[in-house]
């Protein structure tokens, strides 16, 4: 597929996918989604860690309420099934680790896909914004799963109801992200979170990633079931026998990801 509204760039391992429409913050249109998911799975393919991040002020600005149909002929149910419903599993099916470097505005749909990913690192000078109900909608795209499962019941039902902004360090302080990170370091602080994972131990990232998103629909003798099954794979792993004699020779592994 040929690109249009985003940039595609696999280097080192390290795939970065920018959402490029800045002219409307990185609104998502129906070209946008699709071009997403085919990036998200190529990246599935070929990286070690995924970057998703925007283009000029905003990280993403949510739909596109320009694109398509009239208001009155926009068929919603089938616009979240058919097209943000494969988007959203593509980043959390990723084998590996996914980031989201939110360097601006995430609002709508955009706060939802940030909040996807499996990790979110955010400028101090970015907001997440549930705007839904401003224009008589409620919260999609996941945010009904993730905000009461990130911050609790009140402070998602509160930000679901009001639509007022979150700044970053406040989503910080509540757990709906990993880290904010001052805005003139921002870009040098996510590219370096994003090479460690590159050249880490690919395989246990991939059984970390399996692990915690497997954990809500387990009880406890599943999970240690589950870790014990991953856990006997990373073992015989060959970055385990790495980390093992780099440990013991006391220097820096060189993981292989296998």
């Amino acid at each position: 597929m040929t690109y249009q509204t985003i940039l595609f760039d696999l280097t080192d391992g390290q795939a970065t996918i920018t959402l490029n429409r800045p002219e409307v913050r990185n609104a998502l249109n129906a070209r946008m989604r699709a071009e997403l998911l085919d990036a998200l799975r190529r990246a599935s393919a070929e990286a070690r860690v995924v970057v998703l991040t925007g283009a000029g002020r905003a990280f993403c600005s949510g739909q596109d309420l320009g694109d398509g149909a009239s208001l009155g002929d926009i068929d919603l149910e089938r616009i979240l099934r058919d097209e943000y419903e494969p988007m959203l599993q593509a980043i959390v099916d990723c084998p590996v680790p996914v980031i989201s470097a939110v360097n601006g505005a995430a609002a709508g749909a955009g706060a939802n896909l940030a909040l996807a990913a499996d990790v979110v690192i955010a400028a101090e000078t970015a907001v997440f914004l549930q705007a839904f109900t401003r224009i008589g909608l409620m919260p999609d795209a996941g945010g009904t799963w993730w905000l009461p499962r990130q911050v609790g019941f009140p402070r998602a039902m509160g930000a679901a109801l009001f639509a007022e902004k979150v700044p970053a360090r406040q989503a910080a302080d509540w757990g709906l992200i990993w880290e904010a990170v001052p805005a003139d370091a921002f870009a040098d602080h996510w590219q370096a979170r994003a090479r460690h994972i590159a050249i880490g131990p690919t395989m246990a990232y991939r059984a970390i990633k399996t692990a915690l998103r497997a954990a809500p629909g387990n009880d406890y003798t599943a999970q240690l079931g589950l870790e014990a099954q991953l856990q006997g794979q990373l073992g015989r792993t060959r970055d385990f026998r790495e980390g093992v004699m780099a440990f013991l020779e006391k220097r820096a592994p060189g993981f292989e990801g296998r």
